[in-house]
C-alpha cells in the first residue's frame, strides 16, 4: 500500500529550548526510524506528485533558518534522505537566516527549494492583489537565485482556503503543503505531520501512524491534539 508521510520541522540545534526545535540526535532517531521501517526519502514536490514508492518520506524545514544547512543537512546525507526548505524570500540573508548561497548549496545537494512566500504573510488575510504578489514574486526571486523551478509553497502558519489554493495554481505552484489536519488528497493542500522539540518516541510514532494520521482529519483531532500536549508535558516534567 502507498504511503506519501510528509513531516514538517522548523529548527534544528542542541541548544535551543524552542517547542519549535528539535536535536539533532532526534532529527537523526527519528528520520533513521521511518527508514527502517521501508520510508523511502525524497523531495516534498516529488512525494507529492512523483510516482510513489511503497512508503515514500519528504522532511521539510520552514522558515530557512541557517542551522538547517549546518545541523539539518549532514544529519540526513548521513542518511541518504533529501530535505526540502521553505523559505521566506524578503529576509533570506538576515542574520540567522539562510543566505542564497546556503540555498544553492543545498539545491546541488539534492534538496527542494520552496516557497514560505515574500513576507510570512498569513494569505487568507490579503487582498487578491497582495496575495498575487507574494505566492508570485517569491516563486519568481528563488526561480532567477538558483536556476531551478520552483513549484512548492508552504503556506505561513498552515493556513490556507480555496480562494489562496487557486491562487498558489495561478501563479504556477503544483504542490502545497498545510498543518490542518486534512485528510484531502489536494496536490495544493497536502498535510504534514508538524514534529516539535518536546515530541518523545511514544508521540512520534503515533502522530507518524496511518490510524494517527487519519485521526488528525476527523472530529477526534482535538482528542488527539489534548494527547500529544499531555505527552509533551510529561516529557518535559522528565526532563527537569
Amino acid at each position: 500500500m502507498q504511503d506519501r508521510l510528509v513531516l514538517g520541522y522548523h529548527a534544528v540545534s542542541d541548544l535551543s529550548t524552542s517547542p519549535l526545535t528539535v536535536t539533532r540526535a532526534a532529527l537523526r532517531r527519528q528520520v533513521a526510524e521511518l527508514v527502517g521501517r521501508g520510508y523511502v526519502g525524497t523531495t516534498f514536490n516529488r512525494a507529492v506528485l512523483g510516482p510513489a514508492s511503497q512508503r515514500c518520506l519528504a522532511v521539510t524545514f520552514d522558515d530557512g533558518e541557517s542551522n538547517v544547512i549546518q545541523h539539518a543537512a549532514p544529519v540526513l546525507a548521513e542518511l541518504g534522505v533529501p530535505g526540502t526548505v521553505f523559505v521566506p524570500v524578503s529576509p533570506v540573508g538576515s542574520p540567522g537566516l539562510l543566505g542564497w548561497e546556503d540555498l544553492a548549496a543545498l539545491s546541488e545537494a539534492g534538496w527542494e527549494v520552496g516557497s514560505h512566500t515574500l513576507s510570512h504573510a498569513r494569505l487568507t488575510d490579503l487582498d487578491d492583489a497582495s496575495l498575487r504578489r507574494e505566492l508570485r514574486d517569491s516563486r519568481l526571486t528563488i526561480e532567477d537565485m538558483l536556476g531551478r523551478p520552483c513549484r512548492s509553497i508552504a503556506y505561513p502558519y498552515g493556513d490556507s482556503d480555496p480562494r489562496v489554493r487557486a491562487a498558489a495554481a495561478a501563479a504556477g505552484y503544483t504542490a502545497g503543503c498545510t498543518t490542518d489536519g486534512t485528510t484531502s488528497a489536494d496536490a495544493l493542500r497536502w498535510p504534514r505531520v508538524g514534529m516539535h522539540g518536546n515530541d518523545g518516541h511514544v508521540l512520534f510514532r503515533l502522530k507518524t501512524s496511518r490510524v494517527g494520521r487519519v485521526l488528525r482529519g476527523t472530529p477526534l483531532s482535538a482528542s488527539f491534539e489534548r494527547t500529544g500536549r499531555a505527552v509533551r508535558t510529561l516529557a518535559y516534567l522528565r526532563q527537569r
